[in-house]
């Protein structure tokens, strides 16, 4: 037997794929097919949809006809004018169910002279069979259509979509679909986005009829951890299955893409590599910062995609910027087109009722992007690339002496700086700086929960050593001690014995420096610029 491998492209299969479990999900799908609704599942590229898709249609398949299609295999010309959509349409159809007797020989017919006839065949035509079948038909018949936005900017996709509508809405009077179920990275509500400003005047009746599509296709812990153990029950590697799941739940938030991205280069590339000469020694939490890093520094079409819709809308840049740099809160609200747009496409979520970035790769993605673009302007940056050697000793970061130096340059080169310069900058001035001293080596992230205008907890990863440094606004000596408490805490969360602060400290009588002091039985080493 072909042993399994994971699988970040096209569509996951249970014998050649490890895979989650998703049959939760499909039972909440086919409650809404149950239901007789119309809906589209919407999610951002490599999430799942076609996996979830495929898998549905089998699950479906007891209780009902599925006429499973993907508009991306019909080309671009089949959408120009509505015989040529007719005539795909029909061919797809046909070629789906071929042979299945769940499809009345009369309709087969039909559908074929729809394809092959020489007279011009017409939606109307079209729907009409479509409504006969559903009336024929044993069993109550669904409609999945994948990639139903690759189509989306033509008059003939409309028209396609306000008929299928109008059957649906008409189905306690004329025959049809016992529930439509449409797919794609758009919302049918959003597809209208693709359409050019000069085709508004098109028909948008089709956008008010979707059913909210409520179900989490991301992954849990527990839905890593069953997929980690169906690894393991063939490779035998000794790991940690719910630490590990923890660990890759915590980088990726579940996003399926990077779930099992990591997962593949783990096995594959990690494993046998310098450092972790086996699976075992690869299934650990160094040998995953490993896999986190190599993921990082490629390019992929899931991370061009995020820059992208940064080119493309330039205020959603400059709203994620100050939320990651400054701390700055920004509300959840649909309403706002921005916001609306990067939570479509996956780069942002709702938590507590504010946006924030959707996972921990995706923000460190961000930071590295905007820091790299201050590269060539940046005398602090200059400043870290110079030192960097001074910073590692025997492959050890010295986290203390990057505190030091980092003072020390930052008082020459912005000491005079106003207070509300200090706050808005002194942050991103430090990431600046530690970005030339771990590129390459190590990444750094920030805990969303810490991340606000007074205090930012900056995680920092270096061969498999973890750094917790706070960065914070200085507000008074009772408000410090609260700070050291705070991060005493945190090193207890991450189990380690030493942490450390860097204060931006607007008092003209401040001290400058780093000094060591003792928080219970933790150690803080904490630097005042």
């Amino acid at each position: 037997m072909m042993s399994r491998i994971f699988n970040i492209t096209a569509d996951c299969k249970p014998s050649l794929h490890y895979m989650v479990d998703i049959s939760d999900r499909l039972e909440q799908i086919k409650k809404m097919v149950d239901g007789g609704q119309y809906f589209t599942i919407n999610r951002a590229r490599q999430y799942g949809k076609t996996t979830t898709l495929r898998a549905l249609a089998k699950y479906l398949v007891h209780d009902y006809v599925v006429i499973s299609l993907d508009f991306q295999l019909m080309s671009h010309k089949d959408f120009a004018e509505e015989e040529a959509f007719v005539k795909a349409f029909s061919e797809a159809v046909l070629r789906k169910l071929n042979g299945e007797h769940d499809m009345p020989a009369e309709i087969r017919k039909e559908l074929q002279r729809l394809g092959k006839d020489q007279q011009e065949p017409t939606l109307q035509w079209l729907f009409e069979i479509l409504s006969s079948w559903c009336r024929i038909s044993e069993k109550p018949i669904v409609l999945i259509i994948d990639e139903v936005d690759s189509a989306s900017n033509n008059q003939v996709f409309l028209d396609f979509l306000s008929q299928l509508r109008g059957y649906y809405i008409d189905r306690d009077e004329t025959p049809a679909f016992q529930s439509v179920i449409l797919a794609g990275v758009y919302d049918i509500k959003n597809i209208k986005r693709k359409l050019r400003s000069d085709e508004d005047h098109k028909n948008n009746s089709p956008w008010n009829i979707a059913a909210k599509f409520r179900v989490d296709m991301s992954f849990s812990r527990r839905d890593i951890a069953g997929m980690l153990e169906e690894y393991e029950k063939d490779c035998h590697t000794g790991m940690d299955i719910m630490s590990m799941a923890g660990l890759i739940h915590d980088y990726t938030s579940g996003y399926p893409y990077l779930v099992s991205w990591l997962c593949k280069c783990i096995d594959e590339e990690i494993s046998g590599s310098s450092g972790f000469p086996d699976k075992q020694s690869a299934w650990t939490k160094a040998g995953f910062l490993e896999a986190e890093k190599i993921l990082l520094s490629e390019k992929n079409t899931l991370f061009e995609s995020l820059i992208n819709k940064l080119t493309d809308y330039p205020k959603l840049k400059n709203v994620l910027y100050e939320l990651l740099f400054t701390g700055k809160a920004i509300p959840y609200n649909p309403l706002n087109k921005y916001i609306e747009t990067a939570e479509m496409f996956g780069f942002i979520k709702n938590e507590n009722g504010n946006a924030v970035i959707s996972n921990r790769i995706f923000e460190t993605v961000l930071y590295n992007l905007f820091i790299s673009e201050e590269y060539v302007d940046s005398k602090i940056y200059d400043a870290g690339l110079r030192e960097k050697n001074q910073f590692v000793c025997g492959g050890h970061l010295n986290m203390k002496r990057v505190l030091e130096k980092f003072v020390e340059t930052f008082e020459h080169l912005y000491g005079d700086q106003s207070e509300s310069f200090l706050e808005e900058a002194g942050r991103r001035y430090f990431m600046l700086f530690l970005k030339p001293i771990i590129n390459g080596t190590g990444n750094c992230y920030v805990e969303p929960e810490t991340r606000n205008r007074e205090r930012m907890d900056l995680v920092v990863d270096y061969r498999g050593e973890q750094f917790v440094v706070e960065l914070k606004i200085w507000h008074g000596e009772a408000y410090n001690k609260s700070g050291e408490e705070q991060i005493s805490d945190y090193l207890e969360y991450y189990g380690l014995k030493k942490g450390y602060m860097i204060s931006f400290n607007f008092n003209k009588k401040k001290e400058v420096g780093v000094k060591e002091i003792g928080v219970g039985d933790k150690v803080l080493v904490e630097a005042v610029v």
